[in-house]
């Protein structure tokens, strides 16, 4: 029984030779492309799988480096807001000295009594410039106002009882501001009503209503620092959740390179052998192909 075989022409080795070569060449060109763009992935076809967890990864460093910015911002607010009431505190300290010393003088001398009447006018008017503290031109103490200032100059409360707050983390808020109110307190215990009051009473050498003032100026302070404890947690908070957004992103950093990023020593590697592979194919190739009798007729 005859067995047939197939037919190969000239041609067809031509055809296969070149075609081999082609896909020699189209590898090393990826090879190449790799090495020149340091990405294993330049195109979604290059690494269906890898583009997907590549952008959900992009996504989540955007995430971390805008909560980490937010932070930042926030960071801004509360520092402003523990400077002013530090300060604020230290000038209340200051003005309660003055309240005791009329005290202790028992509102007899009156020129006396109007020097220290005159230094606690003073500090109140301090005071409202601190209440008017501003963070990136917004008061930080006006709730969510966009005004100018959050107090008048005789201490009349302006902003409103808005909130302000920065967003840190997956569904993590964290507050930025105080209002003024809460700060200072609001009514007759507000701390420059307060020591308006005080400032009157050392005038008109009244040791009672001083003595009252005093206690109500004690209880404006106590507020003052129950605020600024308050920002102060609040701002190791933030400080942590920086941290947390900072640490996530070098972590989703570290997972995009191992999806993106080439093995430089291993790629230069396969880019040798592949250069090899080529010039061997070429060789093989010569031979193969021989000059045909149309060659020499030519």
């Amino acid at each position: 029984m005859a067995i047939s075989g197939g037919r190969v022409t000239e041609g067809s080795i031509h055809t296969r030779v070149l075609a081999n070569l082609q896909r020699n060449i189209a590898k090393g060109e990826k090879i190449q492309q790799q090495l020149s763009s340091g990405k294993t992935i330049n195109r979604p076809s290059d690494s269906p799988t890898g583009t997907v967890s590549s952008l959900q990864l992009r996504g989540e460093a955007r995430a971390s480096q805008q909560y980490s910015r937010n932070a930042d911002d926030g960071l801004g607010w509360l520092g402003t807001l523990d400077n002013t009431l530090s300060n604020v505190s230290s000038r209340v300290i200051s003005a309660r000295d003055l309240v005791v010393r009329g005290l202790n003088q028992g509102g007899n001398d009156p020129s006396s009594n109007e020097a220290l009447a005159s230094e606690i006018d003073q500090i109140r008017n301090t005071l409202v410039g601190y209440a008017n503290a501003k963070y990136l031109d917004r008061p930080v103490f006006g709730g969510s106002t966009t005004g100018e200032a959050a107090y008048t100059a005789d201490g009349t409360y302006q902003g409103d009882a808005g909130q302000t707050a920065r967003t840190v983390g997956a569904g993590q808020k964290v507050r930025v501001d105080a209002t003024g109110p809460e700060a200072f307190g609001e009514g007759d215990a507000q701390l420059f009503k307060v020591l308006k009051d005080v400032a009157d009473s050392i005038r008109a050498g009244d040791t009672d209503a001083t003595a009252a003032n005093l206690e109500k100026l004690d209880a404006a302070h106590n507020l003052v620092k129950t605020t600024l404890s308050d920002v102060g947690a609040r701002y190791n908070r933030l400080e942590q959740m920086k941290q947390s957004a900072q640490d996530r992103l070098l972590t989703v950093t570290s997972q995009l390179s191992d999806i993106e990023d080439v093995d430089l020593p291993k790629t230069i590697m396969e880019m040798q052998l592949q250069q090899t592979s080529y010039q061997a194919a070429l060789a093989a190739s010569a031979k193969v192909i021989q000059p045909s009798l149309i060659d020499f007729l030519r």
